[in-house]
């Protein structure tokens, strides 16, 4: 009974000792997986960090074009009814002028995230919230560019073309202008200016052009916020 009792506890201690080693190899494991993972992670949060701090650098740039381009379009009203001979050079510019610089917004990391299965790595519940909900304020700043776009392409464009000569937009030294001068169509900008699809698109293009302001305003916002969030995961021990 005694030589039983002494076998069955060393084979206990001996059960023992393999329940721990294989915790403990489990645990060691786990905490090499844990670390695979937050090296990963963090490899994703530097990624969508620059990506973001483009994004921030070109909303930046982006709120300044669109506010000058209101003020622009607030002036060109107000020379709607206006006679020809009381146009300045710069007025004439500013009532035909068509130009729009489309605004790029880097989205390439932030899909990456969402449609595969670096998703998982990330650990913050409320920046997965955030990075989940972001193209969506991406494709509505998108969308409105499109909108303005539309307005110049479609609207603008045709009506300008039809009243007001393309030698209004070549160097007035040139050769070419001189001789359009002298034999080429002549430019209607009284006629523009009461047109009333003229007036109705000046006035699409301003309303617009203070919507996108707005959603380019909240855009950045957004964009700082997942930013800052970012920056406190990638710092978090």
């Amino acid at each position: 009974m005694e030589k039983f009792k002494s076998y069955f506890m060393y084979a206990l201690g001996e059960i023992l000792l393999i329940v721990i080693g294989l915790l403990i190899a489990l645990k060691i494991n786990n905490l090499n997986e844990s670390r695979k993972n937050r090296i990963v992670e963090l490899k994703i949060y530097e990624s969508l960090s620059q990506e973001l701090q483009t994004n921030l650098n070109v909303l930046d740039s982006s709120i300044v074009d669109y506010t000058k381009n209101i003020q622009d379009l607030q002036n060109t009203i107000n020379y709607f009814g206006y006679q020809p001979n009381k146009l300045t050079q710069e007025a004439k510019s500013l009532i035909v002028n068509l130009n729009y610089e489309r605004t790029i917004v880097r989205n390439e990391a932030i899909n990456s995230i969402n449609a595969t299965n670096k998703f998982e790595f990330i650990e913050s519940d409320s920046l997965k919230r955030l990075i989940a909900d972001y193209p969506n304020e991406l494709d509505s700043f998108d969308n409105q560019q499109k909108k303005i776009e539309n307005i110049i392409t479609d609207r603008l464009k045709p009506i300008i073309e039809k009243h007001i000569s393309l030698i209004e937009i070549i160097p007035r030294n040139s050769y070419s202008y001189k001789r359009l001068e002298n034999y080429g169509n002549k430019s209607d900008y009284g006629e523009l200016l009461v047109n009333r699809e003229y007036q109705n698109s000046v006035i699409d293009r301003l309303i617009q052009t203070k919507g996108q302001l707005e959603i380019a305003k909240n855009l950045r916002k957004k964009t700082k916020t997942i930013a800052t969030k970012l920056n406190e995961e990638l710092h978090r021990t």
